[in-house]
């Protein structure tokens, strides 16, 4: 798909491409961490990744900038199923509460982000990092700045 093409989809089906359409060697941060999107729907985003010892800390725990990444991710593309084709958005803020340490040992980490608000300049969402068992590892806000559409 083009640029254009891609620039006419509106925020959900963007999301909804990259989920399902988007080639696995598209330079992106999710190509680099093994990111995969598993839910996406208006308002909604559910992105995972499984650990690896490159993700440790000097602890030998997964870094908890996996855990904002993952956050930032889930939240900011939740935000962004709520925009018009054109319309995009970039963090003004993000609040992580880190509740626990994951291994390193490929367990799956699973990040929700989920709209609280969007209006016309700032969309705000929350968001929850689990482990495969269900455990709190880390939970969020975020503060988004919605771009209008140029042209």
């Amino acid at each position: 798909m083009t640029t254009e093409e891609l620039s006419a989809l509106s925020g959900l089906e963007l999301m909804r491409w990259v989920q399902t359409e988007q080639p696995a060697d598209f330079p992106s941060l999710r190509r680099l961490l093994g990111m995969r999107f598993d839910e996406v729907e208006h308002g909604r985003s559910v992105v995972s990744v499984d650990t690896q010892p490159d993700f440790a800390n000097t602890l030998g725990t997964v870094h908890g900038g996996i855990a904002a990444t993952l956050l930032d991710t889930a939240m900011g593309c939740a935000v962004h199923t709520t925009l018009a084709a054109g319309v995009g958005y970039t963090t003004l803020e993000l609040k992580v509460n880190y509740v626990r340490a994951a291994g390193t040992d490929g367990r799956i980490l699973s990040a929700e982000g989920t709209v609280i608000h969007c209006g016309r300049r700032t969309a705000t969402a929350e968001g929850r990092v689990v482990d495969e068992r269900g455990k709190l590892i880390a939970h969020a806000t975020t503060t988004c700045l919605i771009l209008p559409a140029t042209g």
